[in-house]
C-alpha cells in the first residue's frame, strides 16, 4: 500500500510539475511574442517623419485615421483597449499602433513624438485628453495638437494646457445642423467630396521660407489634380481667388482643392520655383 501510495504521490507531483512548466512556457512565449511584436512595431514607427499620432482609437479616432489614410498621410494609433486594433486591422492595412495609456511619457516617446507633425487627443474622457495634451506639449513644444472635448466647460482648460484647437461635438453638431438647413447644396457637395474615391479635399500647402516672391501669373497653380482657391498671408489676411499679379511669398499658405497627387505636385512646384 505504501509503495502504491508513493507511486501515486510521485505521479501527482510529476503531473503538477508538467502542468506548471507548460503554463510557464505558454505565458513566457506569449510575453516574448508580444515583446517582439512591440519592438518590430516601434522600429517601423521610428522610420516615420512628419506623421500624426491619434490618441484614442474609438469611433472618432478611427474616422480620423480613415481620413489620414485616404489622403496619403501616415499615422500611429494609441489606445488603452487593444481589441480596437485587432478588430480594425483589416480596414487599415499596415496599421501602426501602440497599446497603452497615451499620457505615459514612454509610450509617447515610442510613438516618435519628436518627429511627429501633429497629435489628436480624442479619447472619450476629457480628463485623459487633458493629460495627453500636457504630456505631448512637454515632449514636443512645436507639435500641433487638436483635442476633443465632451464638455464645453473643458474647452478653455484644454487650450490653456497647450491644445491648438479644441473641438466640441455639441458645438460642431449644431453648426452642421444649421448649415444643412440654410446651405444644403454646399453641405451636399462637401459630403460627396468626402465620400468620393477620388479623395479630393480642400488642402493647405505652406510656402517654403526661402521661396522668392513670385506673381501668381508666373506659377502653375492649376492642373487636373489641383485648383488654387485662396492665399493666407503671413499677417493672417486672406486673399480669395487671387489675381495674376498677386505676389506669393515665403510665409504664405496656399489653399487649394486637390487630391493627394495634386498636393504632392503643388509642393514639388514650389520647391522647383526655388531654383
Amino acid at each position: 500500500d505504501r509503495l502504491f501510495a508513493g507511486i501515486i504521490a510521485i505521479s501527482g507531483l510529476g503531473a503538477l510539475t508538467f502542468l506548471f512548466t507548460s503554463l510557464s512556457v505558454f505565458f513566457l512565449e506569449k510575453d516574448l511574442d508580444y515583446s517582439l511584436r512591440r519592438r518590430r512595431m516601434e522600429k517601423r514607427i521610428h522610420k516615420l517623419k512628419h506623421h500624426f499620432i491619434i490618441c484614442g482609437f474609438g469611433r472618432v479616432g478611427r474616422s480620423i485615421g480613415r481620413e489620414l489614410h485616404n489622403t496619403g498621410r501616415h499615422f500611429v494609433a494609441i489606445d488603452i483597449v487593444e481589441e480596437r486594433f485587432e478588430e480594425n486591422i483589416d480596414k487599415f492595412p499596415g496599421l501602426l499602433y501602440l497599446h497603452g495609456d497615451a499620457s505615459d511619457d514612454d509610450l509617447m516617446e515610442a510613438s516618435d513624438i519628436e518627429d511627429a507633425r501633429g497629435l489628436f487627443a480624442v479619447t472619450g474622457d476629457d480628463s485623459r485628453n487633458l493629460m495627453i495634451i500636457i504630456t505631448a506639449r512637454q515632449l514636443n513644444p512645436n507639435l500641433r495638437i487638436v483635442a476633443r472635448a465632451q464638455e464645453l466647460r473643458n474647452v478653455e482648460k484644454m487650450r490653456k494646457a497647450g491644445a491648438d484647437v479644441v473641438v466640441s461635438p455639441d458645438f460642431t453638431g449644431g453648426m452642421r445642423l444649421a448649415s444643412a438647413m440654410v446651405r444644403p447644396h454646399v453641405v451636399s457637395f462637401l459630403d460627396e467630396m468626402m465620400r468620393s474615391d477620388k479623395n479630393v479635399r480642400v488642402e493647405e500647402v505652406p510656402v517654403p521660407a526661402s521661396f522668392p516672391p513670385t506673381p501668381v501669373g508666373q506659377m502653375r497653380l492649376r492642373s487636373p489634380d489641383y485648383i488654387l482657391l485662396a492665399v493666407r498671408e503671413e499677417d493672417g489676411a486672406w486673399v480669395f481667388n487671387p489675381k495674376v499679379d498677386h505676389v506669393i511669398q515665403a510665409g504664405n499658405t496656399i489653399i487649394a482643392l486637390a487630391n493627394p497627387s495634386g498636393r504632392a505636385q503643388l509642393k514639388a512646384h514650389l520647391i522647383e520655383k526655388m531654383g
